[in-house]
């Protein structure tokens, strides 16, 4: 049997009504669309997911899959041969037309979904790559997807009303005003994304604050118009993209780099227990190992001063000699430079600081050669645990505002704070004596 008499059998089998025939060649055309739509997706699918992992890029084939791509793509196959095929079914008049205009822009949407899809997954693929550590593809893909989605919704409302894209186009620059005004966070993110990554300005895993954000904390995500950053209280803090790029704010990726951490912290001490030393103390100090170099240096130095200035019998107020806070200072700087996590390469100093109502401030400034915040706070405790320690032994005392318990106490017992003071007044030159020196003096730790 010939085609030609199979297809005049069809046709005298073919229902006489119009509507069952439309229904028939309608019933038929889904038919054939949904058997095409079924091998695209199936066929090209797997093709391309077997050269995928064979090539060694299974990466890309599970992220298409993922992304929906072939689904996608067989979309736009059904919906192509609804456009080629629905003009041939009969009586359809204006109908037609429609749904092939349709049909003919649901094509396109799915293309540009498909090709979305695409973007997505190579978004995929660098995010579980090594490189996506520090540095993030999203925006741009987003730039990407929001290009796509604006020649697609050109494309498709120039189908539908079956104008020409170029006339569409022609129009876009009549609003362009409106445009700019809606599009204006867009085209802000885009320009401060761009920057950003192209100078290295910002990273995944960078440790940023801002404090005009509320914003203290590692970033998490960057996309075309927002910056994610996980707080320090596991919040998060979503930042605009453009507003990293107009505003000022801290990132301390180059100190984790450089492997040195900046120490800056001041104890204040009492300013009444300053003092000179006698030589008596000073002899007793010699047996600290971070002061003995120092005291033999400087006991020299005062007694050849001494001899230039006068005899050795004048009165000792016009002699040079050694205070127990600069004896302190000196110990701190040789007690920094002892220990084992301070970096001494960089910046290491012990300095004393313009005196006030809350002390005389001396403030410690050093590199610790750990980053961590748990060691960094490990070792910024055990230096001024030492140093505050250490403070009795030259005769120093922390200054402290006197707490309701110092008050109480005074209001309890006036005539022992009166006597404290008649005994004050009556020897002024009265002082606290010096605590004899401890083994704990000697250790660095």
């Amino acid at each position: 049997m010939t085609f030609d008499a199979l297809l005049d059998l069809f046709q005298q089998r073919i229902p006489a009504h119009p509507w069952a025939q439309i229904s028939l060649y309608v019933l038929a055309l889904l038919v054939i669309a949904a058997i095409a739509q079924w091998l695209v997706a199936r066929v090209v699918g797997r093709v391309v997911y077997r050269v995928l992992s064979l090539s060694g890029n299974r990466d890309w084939a599970a992220a298409l899959m993922r992304h929906r791509t072939y689904r996608r793509l067989g979309y736009a196959v059904f919906l192509a041969v609804i456009t080629v095929g629905i003009s041939q079914v009969p009586d359809l008049g204006k109908f037609s037309i429609l749904i092939e205009r349709l049909a003919h822009a649901g094509t396109w949407v799915s293309v540009f979904l498909m090709l979305s899809g695409v973007l997505g997954a190579w978004q995929t693929v660098f995010a579980n790559s090594r490189r996506a550590q520090t540095r993030s593809i999203k925006g741009y893909v987003q730039i990407a997807q929001l290009a796509l989605w604006l020649v697609c919704g050109v494309l498709v409302l120039s189908i539908l009303i079956d104008r020409s894209p170029l006339w569409m186009l022609s129009g876009i620059g009549a609003i362009s005003a409106v445009l700019l005004l809606v599009f204006k966070d867009t085209l802000l993110s885009l320009v401060a994304s761009t920057q950003l990554t192209s100078n290295d300005m910002l990273r995944i895993g960078d440790w940023i604050e801002m404090p005009q954000s509320n914003a203290d904390g590692f970033v998490m995500d960057i996309a075309l118009h927002t910056v994610k950053v996980k707080n320090w209280d596991n919040t998060v803090t979503t930042v605009p993209t453009y507003k990293l790029f107009s505003e000022s704010y801290r990132n301390y990726r180059h100190m984790f780099e450089s492997g040195a951490r900046r120490i800056k912290r001041t104890l204040r001490i009492d300013a009444t227990s300053v003092r000179f030393l006698d030589d008596a103390e000073v002899r007793a100090l010699m047996r600290f190992r971070l002061l003995h170099d120092y005291l033999e240096v400087k006991q020299q130095e005062v007694e050849q001063t001494n001899r230039a200035l006068q005899g050795p019998d004048a009165d000792p107020v016009n002699r040079r000699r050694l205070t127990n806070l600069g004896t302190f200072r000196a110990y701190g700087i040789a007690f920094l430079r002892a220990h084992p996590d301070i970096h001494h390469d960089l910046l290491l100093n012990l300095r004393m600081m313009e005196p006030d109502s809350q002390g005389i401030p001396i403030e410690v400034y050093c590199f610790s050669t750990r980053t961590g915040w748990m060691d960094y706070e490990r070792i910024q405790g055990d230096i001024f645990d030492h140093l505050f320690a250490i403070l009795p032994e030259l005769g120093l005392r922390l200054y402290q505002s006197p707490s309701g318990a110092d008050l109480s106490g005074l209001r309890d017992s006036p005539r022992g704070a009166h006597a404290a003071l008649a005994a004050a007044a009556a020897d002024p030159g009265a002082r606290e004596p010096m605590a004899a020196p401890t083994d704990r003096a000697d250790r660095v730790m």
